[in-house]
């Protein structure tokens, strides 16, 4: 069973970064899909960035955000920079495989407030 658990949300000013952390209990994969969402108040949760062999980003992040991941450590990152009142949300993360022994696992969720 795979188990996650983030770090290092928290409240930062406007133009501020912040770098989250989400590490795997368990059997984990380099193939496995790693990634990172987020769901703002009375908004749907959305994706923010997703990693296997490649990197892929929502279009509002591009450029600001970037996701990494340690397969030794089983942990995937996501560096937040240039951060804007709008990324305020509670962020999740998430791994998944779809073959074999298959899973979707998601962490607790790490509160991000970007203040004006």
């Amino acid at each position: 069973q795979v188990q996650l658990a983030e770090s290092g949300g928290g409240l930062v000013q406007s133009g501020g970064s912040l770098n989250l952390s989400c590490a795997a209990s368990g059997i984990i994969f380099s193939t496995d899909v790693m990634g990172w969402y987020r769901q703002a108040p009375g908004k749907q949760r959305e994706l923010v960035a997703a990693i296997t062999s490649s990197t892929n980003y929502a279009d509002s992040v591009k450029g600001r955000f970037t996701i990494s991941r340690d397969n030794a450590k089983n942990t995937v990152y996501l560096q937040m920079n240039s951060l804007k009142p709008e990324d305020t949300a509670v962020y999740y993360c998430n791994a998944r495989r779809s073959w074999g022994w298959a899973y979707d696992a998601w962490g607790q969720g790490t509160q991000v407030t970007v203040s004006s």
